[in-house]
């Protein structure tokens, strides 16, 4: 506690106030020497409960906005989250075990009707974990919503926990520019942690050229609006940033202080969308990214019917084997547009776009430079970094060699690149984590590494449009 009073008096205030009040045992608390700010909780029971940060939490934040942090976690400590959620992913654990036991002994020899039991045991089990684990991320996002809320009541400062999210986007956004390879603290807390860090690079992006709030809520506009943040969020432990500043703006509402960011211009902003384009996008991209399965099965039963009236066997296996190439072609089309007229612009305009998807590929140009690896790999990972006067995104490289010809990039280029000032084309996406699809970089010299991202998708389309082709026309003759 002498440590923490010395770095931050308002926190040592604030953690004596709440352990009175809910006559609370002072948790031991802990400081990680990492400059990626981050706090999380872990424990048993609440009285012997840990709380630890990070030093770049000091570095990143001021008094206040450390002293809101430290109440999040206390929230989670109260409310016994972390007892919570290991009862419930125990549960659907045991639903798992429960189904890999019943599948192993209903695939056993004996009486037909314990198989036939052990088998219909196992598919309910199954539902019921599958159910269970989606059940655990919302339980999960929920406990996040209590803390902020916790945090916004025991501290009276609401705003404070807003602007403590935005920088700690930023701050992980820094320290990320500053290293060649991923925190492995950050990694390996990103369930437990305050902040999930994949979602950092868009709000700390914002917030890197200006601490203004109607750009920083401008990027907020995908998080609320875009029918893949939501989708995006099923399959996280966090709630979406521009969510959880909305509810705090809530609250600060509702203690009648001025909202740190004016989240009712960007709710009225996004009002104004056009919800035709965000929700026609949104569906033909998930019948688009089934297209190679669609197309497969479409196949599948022209070719059967057409085998009523011919007695060609080929065209069971060749119509199939035509709709799948063409599914998986026109996938690739959607994905990877043509991008000879790339715009030229910056990060930040990229990540506030409403209408992004992870799946249709926007065609962009950016200028920066290259300050390292990509969170996908470490010492080999073939995948960069970027960075230009508004933030930070990853270049997702391709060889035209597959995983083989990355893994060489990785090990052999990757590092002589970096700081590299370069020009870069590609497909911006975004996801909780947005990214770009390199096609090209390019230096004063010229062109300096060429990727193939396309490639394998029309030859593996191609190819299968070919096959099925070759199987009529050959089982036709025989």
């Amino acid at each position: 506690m002498a440590e923490v009073e010395t770095l931050s008096p308002e926190t040592a205030k604030v953690i004596r106030q709440v352990c009175n009040q809910k006559k609370l045992k002072t948790p031991r608390l802990g400081i990680i020497n990492d400059q990626n700010p981050t706090a999380f909780t872990y424990g048993s029971l609440p009285n012997s409960a840990r709380l630890v940060v990070s030093q770049g939490l000091f570095t990143y934040l001021d008094d206040d906005e450390i002293a809101t942090v430290y109440a999040h976690e206390l929230g989670h400590i109260v409310h016994w989250d972390f007892a919570v959620m290991t009862v419930a992913s125990t549960l659907v654990q045991i639903c798992y075990l429960i189904y890999s036991t019943a599948r192993r002994f209903g695939r056993g020899g004996g009486d037909s009707k314990i198989k036939d039991a052990m088998q219909t045991a196992a598919l309910v089990a199954y539902v019921f974990y599958v159910v269970g684990t989606y059940l655990v991320l919302y339980l999960s996002r929920t406990r996040e919503y209590f803390a902020d809320h916790f945090a916004a009541e025991s501290t009276g400062n609401p705003n404070g926990l807003s602007r403590a999210l935005v920088k700690i986007a930023y701050g992980i956004l820094e320290e990320g520019s500053r290293t060649q390879e991923p925190s492995r603290l950050i990694e390996g807390t990103r369930a437990l942690g305050i902040y999930d860090h994949k979602a950092a690079a868009s709000t700390g992006t914002a917030y890197r050229i200006a601490s203004d709030t109607q750009k920083v809520g401008r990027v907020f506009l995908w998080d609320m609006f875009n029918p893949w943040g939501w989708w995006m969020e099923l399959n996280s432990t966090h709630p979406l940033t521009g969510k959880r500043v909305r509810a705090l703006s809530n609250y600060a509402e509702q203690l009648g202080l001025p909202t740190e960011f004016d989240m009712g211009r960007v709710i009225g902003e996004g009002k104004t969308l056009n919800k035709s384009r965000l929700y026609g996008n949104f569906f033909l991209d998930v019948v688009l990214y089934g297209a190679e399965t669609i197309g497969f099965l479409v196949g599948l039963v022209i070719g059967v019917i057409l085998l009523s009236s011919s007695p060609n066997t080929g065209l069971v296996m060749g119509v199939p084997l035509i709709g799948l190439g063409i599914g998986i072609v026109v996938k690739a089309l959607v994905m990877f547009p043509d991008y000879k007229q790339a715009p030229e612009t910056d990060i930040l305009t990229l990540m506030s776009d409403p209408y992004a998807s992870p799946l249709r590929g926007q065609p962009a140009k950016l200028e920066g430079q290259l300050i390292g690896r990509g969170d996908a790999g470490y010492k080999f990972g073939s995948d960069l970094k970027i960075q230009d006067r508004s933030g930070m995104l990853y270049l997702h490289y391709a060889s035209r060699f597959g995983p083989i010809g990355n893994f060489l990039f990785g090990m052999k280029r990757v590092q002589s690149l970096i700081g590299e000032l370069v020009g870069a084309v590609g497909w911006f996406r975004r996801g909780v984590a947005p990214w770009m699809d390199l096609i090209q970089l390019q230096s004063e010299n010229g062109t300096i590494v060429n990727s193939y991202h396309r490639f394998w998708s029309f030859i593996l389309g191609g190819g299968s449009i070919i096959l099925g082709v070759v199987l009529i026309m050959f089982l036709s003759r025989s």
